[in-house]
């Protein structure tokens, strides 16, 4: 009996080792040899070049997706090649390599040969003939969307803006890269706000065929409005590093007439984001070379078709006072509200901004926002940058810059119920300079020089409407 439990264990570690081991290796690619010589096989060769020495798109895509695939970097040997950026190191199949890939349960086999001769590398593919109708299409089909999501990964963000010279030799756009840092997790937002515009984001990604099957152009209209320094640019910054897309900022004032503004839109490029900011401000004037009817037609005119895969975004201060007919579903589908901050938004600001995520001063702030007091998003960061070092100095000093805000919103208050009843009086005639004189004025500035006096209404709630219904939903 002992002897036999013995032999049991020595049984168990011999094939432990077994496993481990070259040994195994060889007998499945014995079995996988004999198992080949049972089928029939179709075989499909994709040269690097073309009889014309041209390259072979295809066998570029197809060598991107094999050095993709997991199988490659767990087979026995593979070229491990620097990439385009500099911690980047990419796996390359080696000669005469053989990398087997599963697609619908079927094998495909990939070879990797390369002419002693001429030094021309091609890949030659191999598959059963009786699974050749069935998955030859769809397969390829499948490499060249692979393909394009692991272009789409590494491309490098540009920002393109209008310029109005030579545009016959050089044409109309020109350049730069995209590298601002602002990403969705860093942009100040309600939480379900972001999750809701996100998730918009990458369903409007996924809806080529539901916009197809819908007979609309495949393009996604946001209107962003708010005061400024509510963080409207920094969205879109986001939204380009989210989405991988190339920025055009179209300045209308760079623009001669309505044909040039088309010629514009058909120069950008698919998988893109074309913004217009402070779209207001050329809507209400009659001195700007682009009619309304030419910005309307821009944003959903015959011309917005010639491309697909964009997101349009117009921002604006205030929406009350723009034409309903520039935010009528079609030309615009969501609108986003980015209010001044609120207790909320500065908590997110405290956070990041000063590592707190609580302090026995937030209560005293908390208890000044709900008196009405409001500062932007970009002054309340702009008061931690300054005062880092000290988190306690910089919440003091918040503190203090909402305190002078709620004071010299009240006075405004005050002196336009004055004016408006007639019983305001100057200085000179009462002998009284009251709060508002204008050195009063001057010590209001000097507490805090990022203050502008202004008049606003208190923080509203989120808005985020999709104007079309049925382009709200992505469901393909």
């Amino acid at each position: 009996m002992f002897w036999y439990l013995i032999a049991i264990i020595a049984s168990g570690l011999f094939l432990k080792i077994l496993l481990k081991t070259s040994l195994l290796q060889i007998v499945k690619k014995w079995w996988r040899f004999l198992e080949d010589g049972c089928y029939v096989y179709q075989f499909y060769r994709v040269p690097q070049f073309n009889h014309n020495m041209q390259e072979n798109q295809l066998y570029r895509k197809i060598c991107t997706y094999l050095n993709s695939l997991p199988c490659v970097e767990d087979s026995d040997f593979t070229n491990l090649i620097s990439g385009d950026k500099s911690n980047e190191i990419s796996l390359v199949l080696d000669s005469n390599q053989i990398v087997v890939d599963k697609f619908l349960s079927a094998r495909v086999f990939w070879i990797n040969e390369k002419d002693e001769f001429t030094g021309l590398k091609s890949l030659v593919m191999k598959i059963r003939k009786k699974d050749k109708r069935r998955i030859l299409q769809p397969y390829l089909q499948y490499i060249h969307s692979v393909f394009d999501e692991i272009e789409q990964r590494k491309k490098e963000v540009r920002l393109f803006v209008n310029v109005d010279n030579e545009p016959q030799r050089n044409g109309r756009w020109r350049s730069v890269p995209f590298t601002h840092p602002a990403t969705f997790d860093t942009v100040v937002m309600d939480t379900d706000l972001k999750n809701k515009v996100k998730s918009d984001l990458e369903s409007f990604q996924k809806s080529k065929q539901y916009y197809h099957r819908l007979g609309k152009v495949w393009k996604r209209s946001y209107l962003l409005y708010g005061p400024s320094g509510t963080g409207k640019s920094t969205f879109i910054a986001g939204i380009a590093n989210l989405l991988n897309y190339d920025v055009y900022d179209v300045d209308l004032s760079k623009v001669t007439d309505d044909s040039d503004l088309k010629m514009l839109l058909l120069q950008t490029t698919t998988k893109s984001l074309i913004v217009i900011e402070d779209l207001d401000s050329y809507l209400g004037t009659k001195s700007t070379s682009p009619s309304l009817s030419g910005i309307l037609n821009f944003m959903d005119g015959i011309f917005s078709c010639c491309g697909e895969e964009r997101i349009m975004i117009y921002t604006i201060n205030n929406k009350d006072q723009i034409d309903p007919t520039v935010l009528r579903p079609g030309r615009i589908d969501v609108h986003i509200h980015f209010p001044l901050c609120n207790f909320n938004s500065f908590k997110i600001l405290a956070n990041s901004h000063l590592g707190l995520k609580d302090h026995k001063l937030f209560p005293q702030v908390e208890e000044i926002f709900q008196t009405g007091a409001a500062l932007s998003p970009a002054e309340i960061g702009e008061i931690m940058i300054s005062n880092r070092s000290s988190p306690t100095r910089a919440l003091k000093t918040v503190i203090s810059a909402l305190q002078i805000n709620t004071e010299s919103r009240a006075a405004t208050r005050h002196a336009r119920r004055l004016s408006e009843s007639g019983s305001v009086r100057t200085a000179e005639e009462t002998g009284d300079s009251g709060i508002f004189c204008k050195e009063n004025l001057r010590e209001f500035k000097k507490l805090y020089g990022l203050l502008r006096v202004r008049s606003c209404r208190k923080d509203s709630s989120y808005d985020f409407e999709a104007s079309d219904k049925d382009n709200s939903r992505h469901d393909n």
